[in-house]
């Protein structure tokens, strides 16, 4: 592997170095990575700015450099809540429904990724590895290459990818994706989605797929699936030591013997929470030994609750919500418990272990963290067990969850009942094995095998001869 001098981390948004492991999620993987290799981590700041007034900002945070950059109201809209939200964001989970194209909040994507390019160039050093996170910066290496950058530059993307069908019908598709091959190396979080998009650039440009190299528009890059994990120890030590563990205890007085289902996602339409709602009534309507015995605890963070989209999605959510529990409540019992603010970690793996169903049921997902924090969280002893979307990239590498097709209500009641009722040697069993998958791809193979694989990839501006 080839030794480079220092990683850098690019982002929509940088996370908080110091609190990191309570943050979870990205985070976790990329500050260690950092302080592995010595890095800088750039992104948005969070803030907005009148225009002249955005400027970079830089800081030293536990040996690592955080540069972020202010972006204006105007550029926020158009990018942001613009382009990222209501175009790519649903478009990437196969909701061309909801996909809304308006050409000048993709030139304000542009504009922003030129923005980022040209703040970043400046920090650079020649022997630097970057580290491109997500659909936010698709065209950020595009901008880098304009202005000199001969390092190699590696694109994760975080969502699924979708197929030719879907991608084509983005005015923009060829432009997006010929940006795509400014990139060294392009990381996809499953086999399928590497196999979409190898498809993609042979059915829709001609190009060319064989082994981990795809040829395109006179340049190839690398490409591999590099399935995200969890720090699967800590989230184990946080279920069992406190805040977690008083978590557990104070929820199983709570519980007073119920069994709790819970379901941990971002209000967003791509989880699948209205069909889980209605499949649990569905559960209630089938089973009602069940009444007063269990209940669904979803928490539901809003998000995004300045997009339209979102704002309807959650009043939806709210009156489904509501209907079970006007249809099943009595007054000693409300089956549906649902919060719509975030939990720290540590509170959210007590929980985990306290539940004796893990509901992980999203329409399209990238690959889902929840479903391996929910495994990680039990007790090896009287595991509970995890019910999870065939739609879900976790879906590929947890076969021994309870797989279920969300847009099939009838089957999701099913395993509802099934988990509740499974027998505790076959709770064990299917954890055990859960353990084994989630433990062997962990947070730090995730972030050690795309490193080694960018630091590997060929020298930027390799020609290749055109394909015919």
């Amino acid at each position: 592997m080839k030794r480079l001098a220092r990683l850098v981390a690019v982002s929509n948004r940088v996370g908080p170095v110091r609190g990191a492991a309570a943050a979870g999620g990205l985070a976790v993987g990329l500050v260690d990575a950092l302080r592995e290799h010595g890095g800088l981590w750039f992104g948005w700041s969070g803030r907005t700015a009148a225009a002249g007034r955005a400027r970079l900002h830089t800081e030293d945070a536990g040996g690592l450099t955080m540069a972020t950059l202010d972006l204006t109201q105007h550029e926020l809209d158009g990018y942001y809540n613009g382009f990222c939200n209501n175009c790519l964001w649903p478009l990437l989970h196969f909701r061309i429904d909801l996909t809304r194209f308006e050409r000048p909040e993709f030139e304000s994507y542009r504009s922003v990724n030129c923005r980022f390019a040209q703040a970043l160039a400046k920090l650079l050093k020649p022997d630097d590895a970057i580290w491109v996170h997500d659909f936010h910066l698709m065209t950020l290496a595009e901008e880098l290459r304009r202005r000199g950058a001969r390092q190699r530059i590696g694109f994760f993307l975080h969502t699924p990818f979708p197929p030719t069908e879907i991608l084509t019908t983005l005015p923009v598709h060829e432009a997006l994706t010929r940006a795509l091959f400014d990139f060294d190396l392009l990381g996809f979080q499953t086999g399928e989605d590497l196999e979409r998009f190898c498809n993609h650039i042979v059915r829709a440009y001609r190009g060319r797929a064989r082994g981990d190299t795809v040829s395109a528009f006179g340049r190839e890059a690398r490409v591999g699936a590099f399935p995200i994990g969890i720090d699967v120890d800590q989230v184990h030590r946080y279920a069992f030591t406190a805040p977690g563990s008083r978590e557990f205890a104070r929820m199983r007085r709570v519980l007073r013997g119920r069994d709790q289902f819970i379901g941990v996602d971002r209000l967003d339409y791509s989880k699948g929470l209205l069909r889980r709602m209605d499949a649990f009534g569905r559960y209630l309507e089938k089973y009602p030994r069940a009444h007063g015995k269990v209940i669904l605890l979803q928490v539901a963070p809003v998000s995004r609750g300045s997009i339209e989209s979102y704002r309807n999605f959650r009043q939806e959510l709210d009156g489904e919500a509501a209907r079970v529990n006007g249809r099943f409540s009595r007054f000693d019992w409300t089956p549906v418990h649902y919060l719509n603010r975030a939990l720290p970690r540590r509170t959210l793996a007590g929980l985990y272990r306290a539940s004796r169903v893990g509901i992980v049921t999203p329409m399209r997902d990238g690959m889902n963290l929840v479903a391996m924090e929910y495994v990680a969280a039990q007790d090896p002893a009287d595991p509970g067990v995890l019910v999870l979307s065939r739609f879900a990239g976790a879906a590929q590498y947890l076969p021994d969850a309870l797989l279920v097709n969300p847009y099939d209500g009838e089957e999701s009641a099913e395993a509802m009942h099934l988990a509740r009722e499974m027998r505790i040697q076959e709770r064990r069993r299917r954890h055990e094995a859960l353990m084994r998958r989630i433990s062997l791809h962990d947070v730090v193979r995730w972030r050690r095998e795309f490193i080694a694989a960018l630091r590997d990839a060929p020298a930027w501006r390799k020609v290749v001869r055109k394909p015919r």
